[in-house]
């Protein structure tokens, strides 16, 4: 395998793996066969798995989500795209109020084993219903577990846990990310889900990230280590479930805690974060936490506009400052 890997690159190859794996692994959705998915993250699967386990759908995200159910119901572990996160809102019912409760309501009886693949995020200036992060929105329903990984082979680690998984995962796959390039993952990697990790170590603040507020955060660290404030990055990787262990860590050893989420603020996860900090470990906190996270509004489509609305290298550099100074 070569040297590095995309992200883009590795959404295909974590799906391969699994379908070469487990024959009961399903692919469906807009444009996901001949034409190797809208953002290039199926490309290949079609020649090699064929119609039968390769679906193109009609535009109709209730018809994905809902012929997903049924397959997973049935005994298939489908994997369905959904284009853009933003049209989660299009299938809502199924994903907020059918699939999660399944399990629930039969007491054990049926699971429903299937992942909800999804682009994810702003920084590209497709504005305000093209660029939404929305990963609150599916924090808010229980039943659902959250992956939204930040490098290529948390991509195919993540990616093979999820189908794995006998309950239903969505899966945010990160648009400002696919270009990036990382390590390429070894044979047979797996990354289970709710399991942070520490990417950066540092004794004077803690930063919390998910996604693309990941190397967003490192960027920020190192021009923090050049004003003597050594910042360790967590990145969380999952929402649900969510690995506070790690963050309470962390935080005995920094007393300083900053999440940084691209979702706005209002509603927005690190809220969840930072209330379980309260609870659980408010005597580690030498100074009020910080959240830098999405401003409560739409997202532009102007790149200068949509800056001033995300997080940014600079937003994160001076809370932090903030902070050490408190």
């Amino acid at each position: 395998m070569a040297d590095v890997i995309t992200y883009r690159d590795a959404v295909a190859e974590g799906l391969a793996r699994e379908m070469r794996r487990d024959t009961s692994v399903v692919c469906l959705g807009e444009d996901i066969g001949a034409a190797g998915g809208v953002f290039k993250t199926t490309v290949g699967l079609l020649p090699e798995f064929g119609p039968g386990r390769v679906w193109d759908t009609p535009i109709s995200e209730q018809a994905i989500v809902g012929a997903a159910m049924g397959a997973a119901l049935t005994g298939m572990r489908p994997v369905a795209e959904i284009m853009f996160s933003d049209f989660l809102a299009c299938c809502w019912d199924y994903l907020a109020n059918e699939i999660p409760k399944v399990r629930y309501m039969t007491g054990g009886q049926v699971t429903v084993p299937l992942v909800v693949r999804t682009a994810n995020g702003g920084g590209l200036g497709f504005g305000a219903q093209h660029s939404q992060a929305t990963e609150n929105w599916a924090l808010a329903v229980p039943g659902l577990k959250i992956a939204a990984p930040a490098t290529p082979a948390d991509v195919v680690g993540m990616m093979a846990a999820a189908i794995r998984s006998d309950d239903p995962v969505v899966f945010f796959e990160h648009k400002a990310l696919f270009a990036t390039k990382g390590a390429p993952p070894p044979p047979g990697h797996l990354v289970e889900l709710g399991r942070a990790a520490v990417v950066r170590e540092g004794a004077d603040v803690t930063l919390v990230a998910l996604a693309s507020t990941v190397p967003l955060a490192l960027k920020a660290a190192d021009a923090l280590s050049g004003e003597g404030i050594e910042a360790e990055v967590i990145d969380l990787r999952c929402l649900v479930p969510l690995d506070m262990a790690t963050v309470l860590a962390s935080l005995a050893g920094t007393s300083r805690l900053v999440t940084v989420e691209e979702n706005p603020y209002q509603g927005g996860w690190g809220g969840t974060v930072v209330s379980v900090v309260a609870d659980e470990g408010f005597e580690l906190l030498d100074a009020p936490v910080r959240r830098v996270a999405g401003e409560c509004v739409p997202l532009p489509f102007a790149d200068a506009l949509e800056e001033q609305v995300v997080p940014t290298v600079g937003k994160v550099v001076a809370e932090v400052r903030r902070l050490a100074a408190y």
